[in-house]
């Protein structure tokens, strides 16, 4: 025990010793911390808020719990994500190209600042609510930018930008019951969240920064068995922030549990999302993923393909994009978390992110759980990235010019924190 704590605290000593931003107050906050706590053994600690979603927090059903004790549906929190991005390649605008969340750097910045209050619909209280209000550097790009033209967004969109959660739910008694949600939804594309506190590693991955965070629509969920749960939706296009046309977006997903340990999740999306709302220009997109939980141990991939037909270019060339990742978590010990990502983009086309390249990228990332008071979780995350940009309009900002090179390389520091029931 007392070589692991000491191989932790001289790792740690070093990355503080070599980082030229080691005297910004933040950063050093975080790694004093993180120095200061011993490697011992310790029970994983009571999660709460959003946190209560985190990927190694394995749901628990009290058998001996009264029957005529009713379980609680409302739920309320706060929610704060703090980080600093510290970037080998020092943009004079500091900005991480291609990226959709935490692409300010070198910098302490806000990456997303929460509040919330929702209610679950059940049998005996059929409607259910969700609303929340957010701010920060990951909801600035929720705000679509031009071009192509149909890309503009809608008029308000920069204040609908800070709702998190508008909708309704209400639960029809139709064999163990039919919910359909009305609102500003969830996204259900994607294996990652937009919190970072519950993700495996602190940084999300190009997969999902260029799908939906967000939709606004209608969802139909539905149990078909005790291991397969079905979803349809109807909604304004792949971004709510932007009005293509007046034709809505149509989707599924199906969540199949194929054992206690493996779950296989397939989503689809058919839908216009030019100004040309003709059939032959709908885009396609795949979402596949695969995930195995077994105690301390994640195994997950996914694999996402798109396709959609351009209406506004000369031949009305069909554009192709295509991801994937791998991700993989260990529950340590105790406080301990580390979780290591592989991914690629190829959007040779620019249809994905609007720019013709292919994206390579690997991330590992050290986390330490507490609570540092009743209803509170916090989490200190220690995070490398190392990205690498090629194709015909690649690269990532670097120098006192921004000019493009292949690679970045980033060391990224965090403190989120939870606090709700």
């Amino acid at each position: 025990m007392a070589i692991r704590e000491t191989a932790y605290q001289f790792a740690l000593y070093y990355l503080m010793s070599r980082m030229r931003w080691a005297q910004d107050s933040f950063a050093c906050l975080c790694l004093s911390v993180l120095i200061s706590i011993s490697v011992q053994a310790a029970e994983t600690p009571e999660v709460f808020g959003v946190a209560t979603a985190r990927w190694y927090v394995q749901e628990s059903v009290d058998d001996d719990m009264p029957q005529d004790i009713v379980p609680q549906m409302w739920d309320y929190g706060l929610y704060l994500d703090l980080g600093y991005n510290s970037s080998s390649n020092n943009p004079e605008n500091n900005l991480w190209r291609s990226k959709g969340t935490t692409f300010k750097l070198d910098q302490t910045q806000v990456n997303l600042a929460m509040i919330y209050v929702s209610k679950e619909a059940v049998p005996h209280s059929r409607w259910g609510i969700e609303f929340g209000l957010q701010t920060g550097v990951d909801t600035e790009n929720l705000v679509p930018v031009q071009p192509p033209e149909f890309n503009e967004p809608i008029s308000n969109a920069d204040v609908l930008r800070h709702l998190y959660r508008a909708n309704t739910t209400y639960l029809f008694p139709l064999g163990d019951g039919l919910g359909v949600t009305a609102g500003l939804i969830n996204s259900y594309i994607g294996y990652e969240s937009f919190l970072a506190i519950q993700n495996v590693n602190y940084t999300r991955g190009y997969i999902l920064d260029f799908v939906p965070y967000f939709l606004f629509g209608i969802q139909g969920a539905y149990p078909v068995s005790d291991t397969l749960d079905v979803s349809l939706f109807v909604v304004d296009g792949w971004n709510y922030l932007a009005h293509a046309n007046d034709t809505p977006s149509l989707g599924f997903q199906s969540a199949w549990r194929l054992s206690p340990q493996i779950r296989y999740i397939q989503n689809l999306y058919y839908g216009p999302d030019q100004e040309e709302s003709n059939t032959e220009f709908w885009r396609f997109f795949s979402d596949s993923i695969v995930e195995w939980k077994s105690g301390r141990y994640l195994l997950a991939g996914a694999f996402d393909f798109g396709t959609e037909k351009q209406a506004d270019l000369v031949g009305n060339p069909r554009g192709n994009w295509m991801s994937g990742a791998l991700w993989f978590g260990w529950h340590i010990h105790g406080l301990w978390n580390l979780g290591l990502r592989s991914e690629f983009f190829r959007d040779e086309d620019g249809i994905g992110t609007g720019t013709k390249q292919k994206i390579q990228a690997f991330t590992g990332t050290l986390e330490y759980t507490f609570s540092p008071a009743a209803s509170n979780t916090a989490v200190l995350a220690l995070e490398y990235r190392y990205d690498h940009s090629s194709g015909e309009e690649g690269g990532f900002y670097s120098g006192d010019n921004n000019r493009l090179v292949p690679n970045e390389q980033q060391v990224i520091l965090s403190l989120m924190w939870a606090f709700g029931s």
